[in-house]
């Protein structure tokens, strides 16, 4: 195991810059996700980390080793891909074995790690068989066996569950986070997916357009966003903006007044955005009025998507709601679950 660190990186491809001056430090068995949108550059530093990209600026350290000029076979880091990357033609004993195979290894030490490896993933039965012949989840298992028989210092896992069906990536994720804390090996994790991000990360790097926004603890994130592009981003359903302004002790929208726990000083008359998330608002008889426009019951839940003038507006509530499309319900927002953010730049202001 070992600590990585990330050092003003930058990436360029000719004159285009897509990675602008990136620095994380990842402790010693720390599992870190990086999230962000498509083309927000995380699974281009993930490369860069592997040695699969070079690096146009700064360093990238694991283990206090600068590997910027160490080719991937030497970074003692193993990376399992969205695609799996098995060899259809060898076994899953062959496939899991290859690399120990390039390195050398005695067939009793190769025979050795594959079977701890297979009866960590529970691939013992299947160690025979072709790639063709297993599921997208018995296939990813092979790929993360592949990558435990190497023992790394680093694992990577570039977007490794995209591939799977919604139940198939729930169970995956459980085991991929079980995984880490049976091994604790550091590990650098790249999704779009912010429920696989929350659920498995001890800490979130949240980037956009090759810059970061936020790094943090999954639940840090979550009750203070430093930004809007943030509380948008983590939490599902997406947190609700409103438009408005600061009125004394409380935020206003249209003739409604929304409650504010701590409004920041001499900011009476500013114009800012109100955030809520879909689950802290409640049904109220005095709360802001919304048009409900679509009801969808999970069972647990139930999810409202409505509007209040032209605004969207997503609640989640525990109990059941009966309202029908057209007609209004009132809701109210918890005073301490809301947040404040400048109208221009999008930075929190509470």
């Amino acid at each position: 195991m070992a600590d990585v660190a990330i050092s003003n990186v930058k990436k360029s491809y000719g004159t285009v810059a897509t990675i602008h001056g990136v620095s994380i430090d990842i402790a010693d068995g720390e599992f870190v996700v990086l999230v962000g949108p498509s083309g927000c550059g995380k699974s281009t530093l993930l490369r860069m980390i592997a040695g699969l990209e070079n690096i146009t600026a700064g360093e990238v350290s694991i283990g206090g080793r600068i590997v910027n000029d160490l080719p991937p076979k030497d970074r003692d880091i193993a990376m399992v891909f969205q695609n799996y990357a098995l060899y259809p033609h060898m076994t899953v004993a062959e496939n899991m074995a290859f690399s120990l195979k390039l390195a050398g290894a005695t067939k009793e030490e190769i025979a050795r790690k594959v079977r701890e490896a297979a009866g960590i993933l529970d691939l013992g039965k299947l160690l025979d068989r072709h790639p063709r012949q297993l599921s997208g989840g018995q296939r990813q298992r092979v790929a993360m066996g592949r990558a435990i028989v190497r023992d790394p210092e680093v694992f990577l896992f570039d977007e490794p569950l995209s591939n799977l069906d919604a139940k198939l990536r729930v169970q995956m994720r459980t085991e991929i986070k079980s995984l880490h804390q049976r091994l604790t090996t550091t590990t650098i994790y790249v999704t779009h997916d912010q429920i696989e991000a929350m659920t498995m990360a001890d800490k979130i790097v949240v980037m956009r357009d090759g810059l970061i926004e936020q790094i943090g603890a999954p639940l840090d994130l979550y009750d203070r966003p430093a930004n809007q592009f943030v509380a948008g981003f983590i939490g599902s359903p997406a947190m609700n903006i409103i438009e408005g302004r600061i009125e004394g002790a409380g935020f206003a929208f249209g003739e409604d007044m929304l409650p504010i726990a701590d409004a920041p000083a001499a900011s009476d008359g500013v114009p800012a955005r109100y955030g809520i998330r879909p689950e802290h608002l409640h049904l109220s008889e005095d709360g802001m009025p919304i048009e409900v426009l679509v009801v969808e019951p999970t069972g647990s839940e139930t999810f409202v998507f409505a509007k209040a003038g032209d605004v969207p507006i997503t609640c989640v509530f525990r109990e059941r709601v009966t309202a029908r499309p057209g007609e209004f319900i009132h809701v109210s927002p918890e005073p301490g679950r809301a947040h404040l953010f400048d109208a221009v730049s999008g930075m929190r202001i509470n």
